[in-house]
């Protein structure tokens, strides 16, 4: 599999729904410009391809489901608006350019990522976007996708990383924070394409294995990057975890280790995925494209 070509692929059908999605202008122009203006900063739109790379290793057809899996990309968006906000890690830069608030004003960059949650759980709760999924495996992905991201998901992992700055880091915080942070998005994009399929009890669970792994894999190889990395090809600004003394891998287990913990991680997820075929290569190359990316 030419898994580069796999993911333009995919990123193209997210994309395109998008552009159609909010081709609609919105009053007050300025709100949609910046919603927009994150949302096609230059994302890769994995928690997407994600959803859709299972949901078509259950058997189904991935553009059934695109309406469905881009709300992902709208709350990673939000989060990640919000996330750079002075109030919380203050960021210049994100994906090479300035962050959402640097060009809006923090006003309207908090307003912009409170639109995107909401626009999210709209179009999750639009049974008439697709024929193919029936309206109980709607819900069940609809309860998903919020439980990950809200008091049981993101928003904690985000409360207790903050809480966490300039403390001693402990391994027990760091999972925490880690698998709730990021780890719980990436986990319920990898579950919402069983459960949108009504796949069997198996496939979730071998499906629900593969996204723990690769959504702690994904923070950890951030945690590196944040060190390892350039801020031209990272897009934002190298050491910044560093500079207000964030719990991270590194810091804790050193950058070696962190490594290995990484190619482990990555290892188990694409054990996880035994029960299936060939018809699971996609997320195969999917885990191995995150252990050795560089943004």
């Amino acid at each position: 599999m030419d898994i580069k070509s796999y993911l333009k692929d995919k990123q193209g059908l997210v994309d395109a729904f998008f552009k159609t999605y909010f081709s609609r202008q919105q009053h007050p122009p300025v709100l949609q410009e910046a919603m927009l203006y994150s949302l096609f900063a230059g994302g890769k739109r994995i928690r997407p391809i994600l959803a859709l790379a299972a949901y078509e290793t259950c058997g189904g057809n991935p553009r059934d489901i695109v309406p469905y899996a881009s709300t992902l990309e709208l709350i990673h968006t939000y989060s990640l608006i919000h996330d750079d906000l002075p109030a919380m890690d203050n960021d210049d830069l994100r994906r090479g350019k300035p962050t959402n608030h640097k060009i809006y004003g923090e006003a309207i960059a908090i307003l912009a990522g409170d639109a995107l949650l909401t626009e999210a759980f709209s179009i999750l709760s639009d049974a008439t976007l697709s024929s193919k999924v029936s309206v109980a495996h709607l819900m069940g992905a609809l309860r998903e996708i919020a439980l990950a991201s809200g008091l049981d998901g993101m928003v904690a992992g985000q409360v207790q990383d903050m809480l966490s700055e300039n403390r001693e880091p402990d391994g027990e915080t760091l999972q925490f924070i880690h698998s709730h942070k990021t780890g719980a998005l990436l986990r319920a994009s990898v579950r919402i394409g069983p459960i949108l399929y009504g796949s069997s009890q198996t496939s979730l669970d071998a499906l629900t294995a593969y996204g723990d792994n690769i959504g702690l894999a994904f923070q950890v190889i951030d945690d590196i990057l944040d060190i390892e990395g350039d801020t031209e090809e990272m897009g934002k600004t190298a050491g910044s975890d560093e500079k207000i003394n964030k719990m991270t891998y590194p810091r804790l287990y050193g950058l070696k280790r962190s490594k290995e913990i990484a190619r482990n991680l990555v290892a188990d997820a694409k054990a996880a995925l035994s029960v299936f075929s060939s018809e699971a290569d996609s997320l195969r190359e999917i885990a191995d494209y995150l252990l050795t990316r560089r943004n």
